[in-house]
């Protein structure tokens, strides 16, 4: 049985793809659950952050978030059973990897798959799902009535958190960083009978890098700002500093903080950010909060799997094919 794992032989050089023929799967473990692989979705592999925890590896398994069908349970396993059909995403230290026939995986991963939702969608929605549910509902506790501005709406990672918000009554602002993009969101409907109402209040259109995005904010808002901001990155330069890229487009990190309301929370997913002391000055003036959003934050201790486990369900119970 093949699997895909990649190798990086030095930091910065490109990584090179390899099907590397697998041994025997070993025995299930108590706790194990083995999986046949219905679906897989690629993600980005964090070299970088896999160094600095100490999980290098010569191979590093490609493909993480799967979807497929329960073959046999541990003697200790007690959520699942034979045939049961489940999602989701291999922990970091795993040494397996999702582009294959079969896994093994502790059952704490997984959480069952509703028959409404098709492989590839779950599969495909679970991690930024999971990204989506953490910032929204544990970083800034979203709640009816909130203002929500989510950079780069028609991102998956964007699309669900702009539903998740809606979900919980929140008015939603978004920026499109292209005409496709705007028409994309300005599309999004609520889907119920009748009048459907659109899930985004107002779509910044910031491609041709004339609209300011934090003075839309406010004109939005009446002046309040908004409550609530899960970026897509942001500059942390000056503008002749910044490479000429979709970077370009991304608003300033002091633009985020004028358009904060008091109270507010900024999630952001830029690793290194740094805030300058009048950054600090504003945030502090404001009572506002800033949060890192971090991708693997579930996986790098155990000691909170009940809550995990708890958004790996409802982020699933909440997809749609």
């Amino acid at each position: 049985m093949k699997a895909l794992y990649c190798q990086q032989n030095s930091p910065g050089e490109e990584m090179t793809f390899v099907f590397q023929e697998r041994e025997n799967l070993p025995p299930t473990r108590d706790n194990d659950v083995k999986v046949q692989v219905r679906a897989c979705a690629l993600s980005w592999i964090d070299t970088k952050l896999l160094s600095e925890i100490k999980l290098e590896k010569e191979l590093l398994p490609v493909g993480r978030e799967i979807s497929g069908v329960v073959l046999e349970v541990g003697r200790k396993v007690t959520f699942f059973q034979p045939d049961d059909e489940v999602v989701g995403i291999l922990p970091l230290d795993s040494e397996e990897s999702g582009l294959c026939e079969v896994v093994l995986v502790h059952e704490h991963y997984l959480v069952r798959k509703p028959e409404k939702v098709c492989w590839v969608e779950a599969a495909g929605t679970v991690r930024d799902g999971v990204r989506a549910y953490t910032a929204l509902h544990y970083l800034s506790h979203v709640s009816p009535g909130k203002t929500v501005l989510v950079m780069d709406g028609a991102s998956p990672f964007g699309t669900i958190a702009i539903q998740l918000a809606q979900h919980r009554g929140a008015k939603v602002i978004s920026t499109a960083y292209s005409l496709e993009d705007k028409q994309y969101l300005e599309r999004l409907r609520l889907p119920v009978e009748g009048i459907r109402q659109p899930l985004v209040a107002r779509v910044i259109d910031v491609s041709n890098g004339k609209i300011d995005v934090a003075e839309s904010c406010l004109e939005e808002t009446g002046g309040l700002g908004v409550d609530i901001v899960l970026d897509a990155g942001v500059k942390l330069y000056s503008a002749e500093d910044e490479s000429a890229s979709k970077s370009q487009l991304l608003p300033h990190k002091h633009d985020i903080i004028t358009l904060l309301g008091v109270g507010g929370h900024w999630i952001t997913t830029e690793k290194n950010l740094q805030l300058d002391p009048p950054d600090s000055r504003s945030l502090f003036l404001k009572g506002a909060t800033v949060s890192f959003l971090n991708d693997e934050v579930w996986n790098l201790s155990n000691i909170q799997q009940g809550k995990y486990l708890y958004i790996l369900l409802m982020v699933i119970l909440n997809t749609d094919c």
